[in-house]
């Protein structure tokens, strides 16, 4: 990891810039992939199964007997983890329910709103080297809370055209109501558009790789809704001397092992613990099974060493991090000076791992800098809020000179007619 001492804030922008995807060559391939799944439903998906996943599948859709037998195969002692983790995010995403409000704003006027659930939802699940069953807990545990009529999964199945164990035993568990042996842009493309096997859904949630963003962002054009622009994971850790090396080295490995695309970055008002850092980095990362994978990504991070505690946090602020790690003497008062983040983890005892699995927040992010302007996944993310108005003749009777103004002045006649007329009655 290369070392910046002190770097002028003029050069932060380009110091903190993260990998871009390659549109130019990555936008025609799955522009190519999006049309052909458009026109050939089912077949252009068996047929990508067996180009880029080596699977020959005769059925896309996954069966009860595949499940059952899936779940048997689960380790015990994954399975009771993989409750307790389901348990803990219920619970938090349950307690994000929205009751509805109601409010007389003159007399005569009531305005209502309440949360309705999107009726069906597609979610897109990693498989690969690394099949991510947490997203599976992630994305749908909030959708089964929400009320969603129909819950699709897609996920990459292996060469001998299953999909990982883990992640049949999550879906069952948490009320997924389709399965579908497909990754990829491809996947993307049945969610959006519907397949003979793949229902059209509403909106498509869930990471991947840069094709599977791509095709998220060209869909959301015009056909489907999606969670959020997203991309390849990041950490950044802020830490002063009250932090521990080997844990933040940990941190920082524990992101770039996603991928050579990764990126972890630190901020720290420490020269020694900054050098101490790199050092562990490095002695850690021959230890990881995916080293390989990380060292790639560790060659893209970068460690600042910076002025001041306040400097730390304006850095975390220009980055807008997927996850921010606050390692600090005081971790809150640095926290709540935080303005862009997509989830935040305190404390020298709080890994970005907690979040990804277990503790109960969503890992499901905005990356690339989208934490100044977009939340992660929540409850939220599978309901839409309706409004209701209704106003009685005594209401209209008060509200309705103030309508009839204000459409008049906007050149609207038939607005201002429509309370006249009933004025008039």
């Amino acid at each position: 990891m290369h070392i910046y001492t002190n770097p002028d804030p003029a050069q932060w922008a380009e110091l903190l810039r993260r990998p871009q995807i390659e549109q130019a060559v990555i936008r025609p391939r799955v522009e190519a992939i999006l049309d052909d799944v458009r026109a050939h439903g089912d077949w252009a998906l068996i047929r990508y199964g067996r180009q880029l996943d080596g699977a020959e599948l005769t059925d896309l859709l996954v069966s009860p007997r595949e499940i059952d037998q899936a779940v048997t195969r689960v380790d015990p002692v994954l399975a009771d983890a993989i409750r307790q983790a389901a348990d803990n995010i219920e619970r938090f995403h349950r307690a994000q329910a929205f009751a509805g409000l109601e409010l007389e704003v003159l007399p005569g006027v009531v305005c209502r709103q309440r949360s309705v659930p999107i009726q069906t939802v597609g979610l897109y699940v990693p498989g690969g080297s690394a099949p991510l069953f947490s997203t599976v807990l992630m994305l749908a545990i909030p959708a089964r809370i929400a009320g969603c009529r129909e819950i699709v999964l897609c996920s990459p199945p292996d060469r001998r055209g299953n999909i990982a164990d883990p992640i049949l035993f999550a879906a069952r568990l948490c009320g997924v109501t389709k399965i579908v042996k497909a990754g990829g842009a491809q996947a993307i493309g049945a969610m959006a558009y519907g397949t003979e096997s793949v229902p059209k859904t509403d909106k498509i949630f869930g990471p991947g790789n840069q094709y599977v963003t791509v095709a998220k962002q060209l869909v959301s054009l015009s056909d489907v809704a999606i969670d959020m622009p997203a991309g390849p994971s990041e950490v950044m850790v802020l830490a002063d001397d009250s932090a521990d090396a080997r844990f933040v080295a940990a941190d920082l490995l524990s992101q770039a092992e996603h991928g050579p695309d990764s990126q972890a970055i630190l901020a720290t008002d420490s020269a020694r613990l900054a050098s101490r850092v790199e050092q562990e980095v490095e002695r850690q990362l021959q230890h990881l099974s995916r080293s390989g994978l990380a060292a790639e990504s560790i060659a893209n991070s970068r460690i600042f060493v910076v002025k001041d505690r306040q400097e730390m946090i304006s850095l975390a602020n220009a980055y807008a991090a997927e996850h921010l790690i606050v390692s600090l003497h005081d971790p809150w008062e640095a926290a709540d000076r935080i303005t862009a983040a997509g989830s935040i983890f305190i404390g020298n005892f709080t890994p970005e791992s907690a979040g990804d699995y277990a503790s109960g927040t969503n890992h499901t992010l905005p990356t690339h800098g989208w934490a100044v302007s977009f939340s992660g996944v929540n409850l939220d993310s599978f309901m839409r809020k309706i409004t209701y108005q209704e106003i009685s003749r005594r209401g209209l009777e008060q509200l309705g000179e103030v309508i009839r103004t204000m459409a008049l002045a906007e050149g609207l006649d038939a607005h201002a007619h429509a309370v006249r007329i009933r004025l008039e009655e």
